[in-house]
């Protein structure tokens, strides 16, 4: 949704690679014993999938399906352009010509407080505990608001639709050596004249 995907921007091209699998097995072992049945089974994800994808706009964005070793729960969000960056896994901030020190980061409450989201401000206490720091709240909230004022949902099939051809297309890429595959464009063009009403408060 930052970057306009299906509504004036979408996905092209996608590239994945995959480091060997050991996580999964290690588990078993551990848990279950190398006698346990699933130690004999020969996994084929990867400990760590790297997905990059391109967009039409010239952004990319990197995506790591890092599940079966042991680690901190994060997401790993961060986001990058011209003016500086954000990342979660530091909790830190750093604004080109604004932030205190040059190339230093900074933590970035003070920053989240006051540009946050006027919905975060008004229904944050509403979220709080929902899955994934209270982004899920706000998904169904949005979804459920949408379909009764019977106006156009935040997230719609072809968001769906999109979001679930990764996974496959990774796969395919990884099976052809980490070559370059093209995404599909299940909005038929329509991607072009689609608005972003992402978090813009409509529905609420």
């Amino acid at each position: 949704m930052m970057t306009n995907i299906n509504r004036g921007n979408r996905f092209t091209q996608l590239v994945s690679y995959s480091t060997k699998a050991r996580g999964l097995h290690n588990y078993v072992v551990k848990v279950g014993g190398e006698n346990h049945p699933n130690a004999k089974i020969n996994f084929k994800l990867g400990d760590v999938v790297t997905t990059m994808i391109q967009t039409a706009n010239q952004e990319t964005i990197l995506l790591q399906h890092d599940t079966n070793l042991p680690r901190p729960y994060s997401l790993g969000f961060r986001v990058q352009g011209t003016n500086g960056l954000w990342m979660d896994v530091n909790k830190s901030i750093y604004i080109e010509g604004q932030s205190k020190e040059t190339h230093r980061w900074e933590d970035a409450k003070a920053w989240l407080d006051k540009y946050d989201h006027p919905l975060w401000k008004k229904y944050g206490n509403d979220a709080a505990g929902a899955g994934h720091g209270g982004m899920d709240w706000f998904v169904l909230n949005a979804f459920i608001e949408a379909v009764k004022l019977k106006t156009t949902t935040p997230q719609d099939v072809y968001d769906a639709v999109t979001w679930s051809a990764i996974t496959p297309l990774s796969e395919t890429s990884i099976q052809l050596g980490g070559q370059s595959v093209d995404f599909p464009d299940f909005t038929n063009g329509q991607w072009m004249y689609r608005k972003n009403n992402f978090a813009m408060g409509d529905a609420y």
